[in-house]
């Protein structure tokens, strides 16, 4: 059965050293979940530039939905300046006042909105308050199956206001293990060990699941039904990370929609993102075919006794 999954936020241009490449979560995650089965659809809005024609070209030569695209006369295309240290971690300057800064809510938008399966929506869009308001209206009008928060604590681009009232708005919240610790101390919890803080936060906030996202050790989650889940990740030769965090957020949201358990759901968001990061850039192809052939390859990187010191 196919699903309707509608992404709201930003979509710009990461310049790596190696050249500017297409991207933002809400850009990678609309992609990837588009080359998984279901119909996706993108709600953002680029320039009248350079930047925004290549990035319309482009998404419509990668077989995106464009109808929901909206295009701003007055304000550019965003922009991520992006360097990569030695062990290829990346570290962000996500240029102000851009396109995406300024969503506008149409009712076309909401109509899709209403009838959609999953909306996945983060942090940066909400920096600007017209793009809050608009996310804000879009998400009071949902009546699918998740509302999915993928949190990215970038420098600026989020408060403890929109924490909180993000939180209030979601069903499911996924975020890696740098942020959890200040998403509990934004909403006023003690911060533990993964697990404890992970429950902690599910619970205040009224959640149905909680991901955290551990790197080479893989994937924890809890869930409203008392389940705790973890799932060891993998090692691979890494050309270029990003893209990796919002193709294991298709591939677990996925993985729900079509009625996986937990389990399932974190093993094939493990591998997915692992896949991904063997590749440069976000949008390059990989399969639900190429997937199962990389979880039968290879095992995963830490053991299970490994993965629960860690956390």
């Amino acid at each position: 059965m196919d699903y309707t999954i509608v992404a709201c936020g930003e979509t710009l241009w990461d310049l790596l050293p190696s050249g500017p490449v297409l991207g933002g979560a809400c850009f990678n995650f609309a992609y990837r979940a588009g080359t998984l089965g279901s119909r996706s659809i993108i709600i953002t809005r680029l320039g009248r530039d350079e930047n925004g024609e290549k990035a319309f070209s482009l998404i419509r030569e990668l077989g995106m939905e464009y109808g929901h695209i909206q295009f701003d006369d007055v304000y550019p295309t965003g922009t991520v300046e992006i360097t990569l240290s030695e062990q290829k971690e990346p570290d962000y300057y996500i240029v102000p006042n851009t396109a995406y800064d300024h969503i506008e809510y149409t009712e076309e938008s909401a109509e899709i909105v209403r009838n959609a399966d999953c909306i996945c929506f983060g942090t940066v869009i909400q920096r600007s308050r017209k793009s809050r308001k608009t996310l804000y209206s879009l998400l009071s009008g949902f009546s699918g199956k998740y509302r999915l928060l993928d949190i990215n604590l970038r420098k600026e681009c989020y408060s403890r206001e929109t924490v909180s009232e993000s939180l209030k708005r979601a069903d499911i919240l996924k975020l890696n293990e740098t942020e959890i610790s200040p998403v509990a101390e934004m909403i006023g919890l003690p911060s533990g060990d993964i697990p404890q803080t992970a429950e902690a936060i599910l619970r205040e906030a009224g959640l149905s699941y909680v991901v955290v996202t551990l790197g080479e050790y893989g994937a924890f989650a809890v869930s409203s039904r008392g389940e705790a889940v973890y799932a060891p990740g993998h090692i691979v030769k890494l050309a270029d990370p990003c893209g990796s965090g919002d193709a294991f957020t298709a591939a677990f949201i996925h993985t729900l929609l079509q009625g996986g358990g937990l389990k399932e759901a974190l093993a094939k968001g493990n591998g997915l993102g692992a896949v991904v990061a063997t590749h440069n850039g976000a949008t390059q192809k990989a399969s639900w075919e190429e997937l199962a052939e990389f979880l039968k390859q290879n095992k995963p990187a830490k053991t299970m006794k490994q993965l629960i010191e860690y956390i």
